[in-house]
């Protein structure tokens, strides 16, 4: 009873907070192909300037492992031949955002070496680099850590195996869709999975190095297949699978 309790006050919460914001942009994914004024595509292997996109992953991003459909992005895995393909889609010098409610209802795709993940990255990117410019991941599930999901930041003060990550069981969160957010504002920024909030990042000193999280972000969409965190192995047998996303919102 005062799980239900606790669970009914978060809800009411997160409801009242929405409440008071205002939508200020939204793709609900309607049209009958990705909109390039708003989205921009990440295309090959990283390669030669950041090969496995720094994290030894396998894939090729190209521009024909996703649809539209029904109102939904449907990113799609596969194997064909001796490469893996997938999609990774930015909103970089198009769409950024400086705090607010950034959130994403999307399900899952399953399977070992899988990697999906909606996540956001400085602005600034190219003028100070990774991981001076901040990385906020809002939601990363890995096929290899089955009913798990993992909300992470990355600074220059804590990045690659950063200690400020959490990692949250959710025993049906391969089943259906699920809304993963953040609440982020000037002091600190909340992880919410279906309006549970998992995690909380505010540290007591910030600065450069302790808190990038004071200019606008953007956002990306991907699923990666394999590298360092995804694993080494995937499981051939389960390609191709499918990561859906149904909408992304921001609320400021």
């Amino acid at each position: 009873m005062k799980k239900i309790v606790l669970l009914l006050m978060i809800t009411s919460f997160c409801l009242a907070q929405n409440t008071e914001r205002k939508l200020v942009w939204e793709e609900n994914f309607n049209g009958k192909k990705l909109n390039e004024s708003v989205w921009n595509y990440n295309l090959g292997d990283g390669c030669p300037d950041l090969c496995g996109w720094g994290n030894n992953e396998r894939q090729f991003y190209t521009k024909k492992n996703h649809k539209i459909k029904s109102g939904k992005l449907i990113i799609q895995a596969k194997k064909e031949g001796s490469q893996y393909t997938s999609t990774k889609i930015t909103t970089k010098g198009k769409k950024e955002f400086l705090y607010g409610r950034i959130e994403a209802r999307a399900k899952l795709p399953i399977g070992h070496g899988l990697w999906p993940a909606f996540w956001m990255l400085g602005a600034n990117i190219d003028e100070v680099k990774w991981p001076k410019t901040g990385e906020i991941d809002i939601i990363e599930y890995i096929g290899r850590d089955p009913h798990m999901v993992y909300t992470t930041l990355h600074t220059q003060d804590s990045h690659g195996n950063t200690i400020n990550t959490k990692r949250t069981e959710f025993p049906t969160i391969e089943e259906g869709y699920h809304t993963y957010a953040i609440e982020w504002n000037r002091d600190k920024i909340d992880f919410f999975v279906d309006s549970i909030l998992v995690y909380t990042f505010n540290p007591e000193i910030k600065n450069d190095d302790t808190w990038p999280f004071d200019k606008p972000f953007y956002i990306i969409v991907n699923l990666a297949i394999g590298g360092n965190f995804g694993g080494p192995d995937v499981d051939d047998t389960i390609l191709p699978q499918k990561f859906l996303i149904d909408y992304i919102r921001v609320y400021q």
